[in-house]
């Protein structure tokens, strides 16, 4: 157990989040479904457990072949209410996540933010005519019943092994797993064995309804600046500084392991709003490195740190992707869920 002297709370709040679900599945508390189909894509613990990739691989799936929309929270954002992410939008107005997805994608399909989930996906479907909205990190949104719910799950640190809140990270116990379509074992390593697989199906112990499938992160091979792109492997030639601010660094750090061993890593907490103190800082740190330095960042940090003058010359950023086993099954079950 994590914090096992929080225990007493966890059973509080075990009680709390049950009542709360059980009233959702007794219809006391309403539950809004809509004709559009609805992709939910959420997990039960807080942290990163891999729900952007997704989200980004399912927009980029459905929006080939149907009118799409993703509709998050916005988190980290400084405004509030309903709002569609443009080009004169940026993190402090939708949230860092919005942001990457349109920096990434542009206007290939519609990305709104709302703290009002059923509010926003009633005005996205409406206004925009969409055939399909993917909703991010809305699992414990009873409010809205998404029709088909996909649950990320950390490979190295599953839902089956952790504790409710604050003991442990889980956000609702692991019952809640039952309301899952598809659970995805998230942040796989490179070589996943068959007997390992099973091992964490056995511990999932899926319903007739679930379907299991694991994954892993993928990487671009060049990191790109605003104007620049660089190949991965010439990144043995630099000096590395790297700003991350999510909730897991690990994959990432073992990643860029393969090309260089001058990594320092300044890590700041998931959604961290970089201050003007944290800019000076890393000016400074970056100034200490070698003649060849890179000063390197994530997709999602990117959309924050371009916006302070002087990193907008001089930073890099590395795209993240998710690789599914067994994807053409993978996609078969989701593009199905539209048709049907």
């Amino acid at each position: 157990m994590k914090r096992w002297y929080l225990y007493p709370f966890s059973v509080m709040y075990h009680l709390v989040t049950s009542i709360r679900n059980v009233l959702y599945s007794l219809g006391i508390l309403k539950s809004t479904t809509f004709e559009t189909p609805i992709i939910n894509v959420g997990n039960l613990s807080v942290g990163g457990s891999g729900k952007s990739p997704m989200v980004m691989y399912l927009a980029d799936l459905f929006s080939k072949r149907y009118r799409t929309g993703v509709l998050s929270r916005g988190y980290g954002r400084l405004t509030k209410g309903y709002g569609i992410t443009n080009y004169e939008s940026n993190y402090k107005t939708v949230g860092d996540e919005a942001m990457q997805l349109f920096e990434r994608f542009k206007n290939r399909f519609v990305i709104g933010v709302s703290e009002d989930r059923v509010f926003g996906a009633k005005k996205m479907i409406k206004e925009m005519d969409l055939d399909v909205l993917i909703l991010d990190d809305a699992f414990q949104h009873r409010s809205i019943n998404p029709g088909f719910n996909i649950l990320m799950t950390d490979y190295n640190d599953p839902y089956f092994k952790d504790f409710l809140l604050p003991a442990g990270d889980l956000r609702e116990s692991r019952a809640g797993a039952k309301r899952a379509q598809i659970i995805m074992v998230s942040k796989c390593p490179d070589e996943l064995t068959e007997e390992i697989k099973q091992y964490y199906i056995s511990r999932i112990r899926p319903k007739p309804n679930q379907k299991v499938f694991f994954s892993s992160i993928g990487y671009d091979e060049n990191v790109y600046s605003k104007e620049k792109s660089l190949p991965d492997n010439n990144l043995a030639y630099y000096d590395i500084l790297l700003i991350t601010g999510i909730a897991n660094p690990k994959p990432l750090l073992k990643h860029l392991s393969k090309f260089s061993q001058r990594v320092k890593h300044l890590k700041f907490k998931d959604h961290h709003n970089f201050t003007e103190d944290d800019i000076k800082n890393i000016i400074s740190e970056y100034k200490k490195l070698g003649e060849y330095k890179l000063l390197l960042t994530t997709e999602k940090d990117y959309v924050r740190l371009k916006t302070f003058d002087y990193l907008q010359e001089i930073i890099y950023y590395l795209p993240i992707n998710v690789n599914i086993d067994k994807k053409e099954e993978f996609d078969k079950i989701i593009l199905s869920r539209i048709l049907s």
